[in-house]
């Protein structure tokens, strides 16, 4: 039996290299194209070493566009949506999941309702809003919508399962040592909420930063750009800068990859929380 398992583990873990080495092929061959001269960049069959290394692209990409303003852009953005997004998300869910009200459940259908609302239906009425409020060319419908509007909802939705599992009796006893709700959600909730937080701080550091049709239909000037929507700016009537595309993908995802080995095993964590608790 012994040997039985310690093949099948094997067998198990052959299937999981394989799968892991197609999912890696795609961002390896992208970093190697970044380090090779254009011309070598569609060479059958590719070459993942390249037999002639070179930093030109990265060089010229960054004289020949603004990526730094780019990647600030983003940065600060996504941050911001990180942030609010998280902070807003959680207070929501505790008022449902803690605070009884008359007309929570039902009140609690329009985040559920909103999730089921693909984006692309409402980005007319949106950019109608915006555009009246005089808020177009600016960043603030990228942030705002993501923090309190349909891109919020699921943040909402994820903590209130999680503080529905949170014994209602905890909050009874804070309330009788003297605990206002704010003093609830802050000393209590809040803090046993890191693993929501992280995975929440994930989605949303994911989908802020490779946003695209947002920043594509409010922004104007280039020196306001995103990074995902500044990489379009490589391809021109002439044709495609490959090389220095392939740099900037590079650049662009280097900060989704740090931030989830940053927070990977809370992520992870919190997911297999809510599928068995959710």
């Amino acid at each position: 039996m012994r040997r039985k398992n310690r093949k099948s583990k094997i067998f198990l873990y052959l299937i999981l290299a394989f799968i892991g080495i197609i999912c890696i092929f795609p961002y390896a061959w992208l970093l190697s194209a970044s380090f090779k001269p254009e011309s070598q960049i569609f060479k059958v069959p590719p070459e993942l070493i390249p037999s002639v290394i070179t930093v030109k692209n990265y060089v010229d990409m960054f004289i020949s566009s603004p990526v730094l303003d780019w990647m600030w852009n983003s940065f600060y953005i996504t941050v911001t949506v990180v942030i609010l997004g998280s902070l807003v998300a959680s207070m929501a869910g505790f008022a449902y999941a803690k605070l009884k009200f008359r007309g929570s459940g039902l009140l609690f259908l329009l985040p559920l309702c909103a999730m089921m609302v693909p984006n692309e239906i409402i980005i007319i009425p949106l950019f109608k809003v915006w555009s009246k409020l005089g808020f177009i060319n600016t960043h603030l419908p990228l942030i705002m919508p993501n923090v309190i509007g349909v891109g919020g909802m699921f943040g909402v939705f994820l903590f209130r399962q999680f503080y529905l599992s949170v014994p209602s009796e905890l909050c009874e006893a804070a309330k009788v040592d003297g605990c206002t709700p704010f003093g609830i959600y802050f000393r209590i909730m809040l803090p046993i909420s890191q693993s929501t937080l992280a995975t929440l701080a994930i989605f949303n550091f994911m989908n802020a930063w490779n946003d695209f049709l947002d920043p594509l239909i409010y922004l104007n000037s280039t020196d306001k750009y995103t990074i995902s929507l500044g990489l379009g700016l490589f391809t021109d009537m002439s044709g495609t800068i490959w090389g220095q595309m392939m740099a900037a993908c590079v650049i662009s995802t280097l900060p989704l990859i740090i931030a989830f080995f940053i927070a990977q095993k809370q992520f992870i964590e919190s997911v297999a929380l809510s599928g068995v608790k959710g």
